[in-house]
């Protein structure tokens, strides 16, 4: 096979499978990944841990670097 013709199979397979993975990139963008992800930790007992000792370190009861309660004296 010449190089001439190897090269364009070659570019024509490579502009075809960019093609096909700007199709996917547009599709998997266009998906609301807010609305897929609200409510996947419903009734996890770690979740509701996370949530609870972000409040805390966010309200200042917790030291965020040792995980400490702080004492208010």
């Amino acid at each position: 096979m010449n190089t001439k013709l190897f090269l364009e199979k070659r570019i024509t397979r490579i502009e075809s499978e960019i093609k096909e993975l700007r199709e996917e990139l547009n599709e998997s963008q266009s998906k609301n990944w807010l609305k897929q992800v609200t409510g996947s930790f419903e009734d996890e007992s770690a979740f509701e841990a996370v949530i609870a000792y972000g409040k805390a370190i966010r309200s200042e009861e917790i030291d965020p670097l040792t995980g400490q309660a702080i004492n208010e004296e």
